[in-house]
């Protein structure tokens, strides 16, 4: 899948403090896309799991998904279901850490929100 040009952040849209654990989104990812979307999902307390290899496609940005890092959060809605920021510190803190080490490899690589792609209802 290289070169790796995108690093894309998604929230998996799981309600404010739900400990949904990475293996629990990637069989969702499997059961609606037939595989696994993101390469790192971010638990509550700031543990980052892999679950793709940087050389493994992902699903996560349709039709720009090759060269294309996916990291998800989880989170991203409060309990009505309604878009708000729900990252804990502990995610946060991953999340600089993870987009800091991909700068660092590969310093050309862009970093997008899962909205900021053109045509992406998000």
């Amino acid at each position: 899948m290289t070169p790796i040009t995108h690093l894309t952040i998604h929230c998996a849209a799981t309600p404010e403090g739900r400990d949904i654990k990475a293996a629990t989104i990637s069989k969702w990812d499997i059961d609606k896309f037939g595989q696994v979307s993101y390469h790192w999902v971010v638990e509550l307390d700031g543990t980052a799991r892999r679950t793709l290899n940087d050389s493994e496609r992902g699903a996560h940005v349709g039709g720009h998904n090759t060269g294309n890092i996916g990291v998800c959060y989880v989170g991203g809605v409060d309990a009505a279901m309604k878009p708000k920021d729900t990252r804990t510190e502990a995610q946060k803190a991953t999340l600089r850490r993870l987009v800091r080490e991909y700068k660092d490899k590969y310093p050309a690589i862009k970093v997008l929100g899962h909205r900021d792609w053109p045509d992406v209802k998000k």
